[in-house]
């Protein structure tokens, strides 16, 4: 059994949940590709965040068959 409070459980817990919601959803797509970037392409600016989502938009535009609605 963990030390720590039940709320902080509950909320770090909650937390997790929301974050994994947001990933399914798709709002996390811009963060994740900040840290992509921030990995692999370091010293060479980031896209901005709205360049990003009509990129990202635009490309599953492109293949509206990979989509379930």
């Amino acid at each position: 059994m963990s030390t720590r409070p039940l709320a902080a459980r509950l909320r770090a817990t909650l937390r997790a949940a929301w974050r994994i919601t947001r990933e399914i959803a798709g709002e996390r797509a811009y963060e994740i590709y900040l840290e992509h970037h921030a990995e692999h392409h370091p010293g060479t600016p980031p896209m901005g965040e709205r360049e990003f989502w009509r990129r990202h938009t635009d490309a599953r535009d492109a293949r509206p068959g990979e989509r379930c609605c």
